[in-house]
């Protein structure tokens, strides 16, 4: 098949860029459309160009991308050109160190080509939150975000039944996540009441980010090692950004341990 001219524009979100050349940039990108893509930022790092304003993390963009390969699999396309697309403030702090580890986890966990429109809607309703979220509202958006994302996966059972025996989970009883056995019955810690789990299936087939982050919200402290070992299994590996989370976690403590009241 012969290579065509680019089609419209993609709404996209920058997750990560790298130097490819003195004047240009390797830019990744989550697009509603096509998923993750790679595309080729000519003469981005110039002064006067028009995308070094615009290719920033968590802002809007509409990405015009040139000729797509012959080859629909290519790993980088060009980009010739991008435009804002309206968007909040850059976040700081915390809501900066989080906005960076959902970032690595679709780096990490999305194929490339392979489009998630939910996710990204989902996504661009996260970011939203942990801009305006104090730090309880902030973690219960990141585990909503986790729920959310290994759904679309395809890697998170039904939270409302036993995943082994299909039966209805129990208001009262307590369950754990297993990375290979689903939901599972447990007298141990950290673990889920069947009626937490339930509320959790639901939003999570309502779709809603506010939905979800409600449900969440209650279970915010046990939910948060059950995603973690998920991940960690599925991901291999350590997140940076988790790591450097932790570090500022431990400097700040002390801090406000210490901090002398008036």
């Amino acid at each position: 098949m012969s290579a065509r001219r680019g089609a419209a524009p993609l709404a996209a979100y920058v997750l990560h860029q790298h130097d490819w050349s003195e004047t240009s940039l390797i830019v990744e990108l989550f697009t509603r459309e096509r998923g993750r893509v790679v595309v080729a930022a000519k003469g981005a790092k110039r002064p006067y160009s028009q995308l070094r304003a615009v290719l920033l993390p968590f802002q809007r963009i509409n990405a015009q991308l040139g000729r797509t390969p012959a080859d629909e699999a290519a790993e980088v396309h060009l980009l010739r050109g991008a435009e804002w697309a309206g968007g909040l403030p850059m976040p700081a702090g915390a809501a900066l160190l989080a906005g960076f580890y959902i970032n690595e986890l679709l780096l990490k966990l999305l194929a490339r080509q392979d489009a998630h429109p939910a996710l990204f809607d989902f996504y661009a309703d996260t970011l939203a939150a942990l801009t305006a979220a104090d730090e309880g509202a902030r973690q219960a958006a990141l585990r909503a975000f986790e729920l959310m994302l290994l759904r679309e996966l395809g890697v998170l059972p039904e939270l409302d039944v036993v995943t082994q025996t299909v039966t209805p989970v129990q208001p009262q009883a307590r369950y754990g996540l297993d990375a290979e056995a689903g939901v599972v019955t447990t007298a141990a810690e950290p673990a889920l009441s069947g009626a937490a789990l339930v509320a959790l299936e639901a939003a999570l087939e309502h779709g809603s980010g506010a939905a979800l982050r409600q449900a969440v919200a209650p279970v915010t402290a046990a939910l948060r090692p059950l995603l973690r070992a998920l991940l960690h299994y599925h991901l291999g590996s350590a997140l940076r950004t988790r790591q450097v989370m932790v570090d500022v976690h431990k400097l700040i403590e002390p801090a406000v341990r210490t901090r002398p009241t008036r």
